[in-house]
C-alpha cells in the first residue's frame, strides 16, 4: 500500500487521543474537553504522531558520543530519566509518569547541547493517560522553518552523515536500503518519505546510502 502522510498523521492522531485522554479522564467532561484542546495545540506545533524516529533524530541521538546506540525511541539508554506512558511526535514527545516529572526535566536538562536543535522540557498543566499522572512535554526546538513541517535535507543529510559513515570502522557487512529505511526515514515511512522527510529529501538520502553502500566502505552487502 502507497504511504499516504495526511492518512497516517489522521490515524496517529486517532491513536494518541485514545490513548491519552482516557476514560477515567472523559468521565470529567470539561477536563476531557481540555485535554483534547491541548492535544491538538501540541500536534499543531510539533507535529504529526509517529511511532519511531530517525536514528539520526536529536531526540534519539543525543546521549554520550562514546555510547554506540540506534535508538529510535526515547529511553534511558539514550539520557532519559523517568519516562512512561509516551506518545511520541515528529518533534517531541508527551511522557506521563505517575511521580515525579522533575525526573524526566532534569534528565532533559542534563543532555549534551546538540548543534542543530535544543531539547528542552515543560511540566503540563492538563490530564493525559490517567487524572494522577503528571505529563511532561519535551520538545525538539530546530531553531529553523520546517518545509511544511518536514526536516530539510540541509539538515537531515548532515546529521544521517555523522550517524552512519563513522560505523565503517566495524562494519562487516552493508545493510540494503529496504532494512535501513526505518532507520534514516523514521517511522511511518514509505519507499523514500516519512513524517520526518519529504519525497524529495528522502530520495536524495536513499542515493547517498546506496553510493556508500557501493563503495565497499560497510562490507559485502547483507544477503
Amino acid at each position: 500500500m502507497a504511504f499516504r502522510a495526511d492518512e497516517a498523521a489522521r490515524v496517529g492522531f486517532e491513536d494518541a487521543s485514545r490513548y491519552l485522554i482516557s476514560r477515567e479522564i472523559c468521565a470529567d467532561p470539561n477536563e476531557a474537553a481540555r485535554s483534547r484542546e491541548k492535544l491538538a495545540e501540541i500536534v499543531d506545533e510539533l507535529g504529526p504522531v509517529v511511532d519511531e524516529y530517525p536514528s539520526w533524530h536529536p531526540l534519539v541521538s543525543n546521549h554520550e558520543p562514546s555510547r554506540r546506540l540506534w535508538a529510535r525511541r526515547p529511553s534511558n539508554r539514550c539520557g532519559y530519566d523517568g519516562l512512561d506512558h509516551n506518545v511520541y511526535l515528529a518533534n517531541g514527545f508527551i511522557t506521563c509518569p505517575y511521580r515525579e516529572p522533575e525526573k524526566v526535566i532534569d534528565a532533559v536538562n542534563r543532555l549534551p547541547r546538540h548543534h542543530a536543535a535544543l531539547i528542552r522540557a515543560e511540566q503540563l498543566d492538563v490530564q493525559f493517560y490517567q487524572p494522577n499522572a503528571h505529563p511532561v512535554l519535551v520538545r525538539c526546538d530546530w531553531g529553523i522553518d520546517l518545509e511544511n513541517g518536514m526536516i530539510p535535507l540541509s539538515v537531515a543529510m548532515p546529521l544521517f552523515l555523522e550517524k552512519e559513515v563513522p560505523t565503517w570502522r566495524s562494519s562487516e557487512v552493508a545493510e540494503p536500503w529496504e532494512t535501513m529505511r526505518p532507520y534514516i526515514l523514521g517511522s511511518p515511512y514509505g519507499r523514500r518519505s516519512s513524517l520526518f522527510v519529504g519525497q524529495e529529501t528522502g530520495q536524495a538520502m536513499k542515493k547517498v546510502w546506496e553510493a556508500l553502500v557501493s563503495s565497499g566502505m560497510f562490507g559485502p552487502i547483507y544477503q
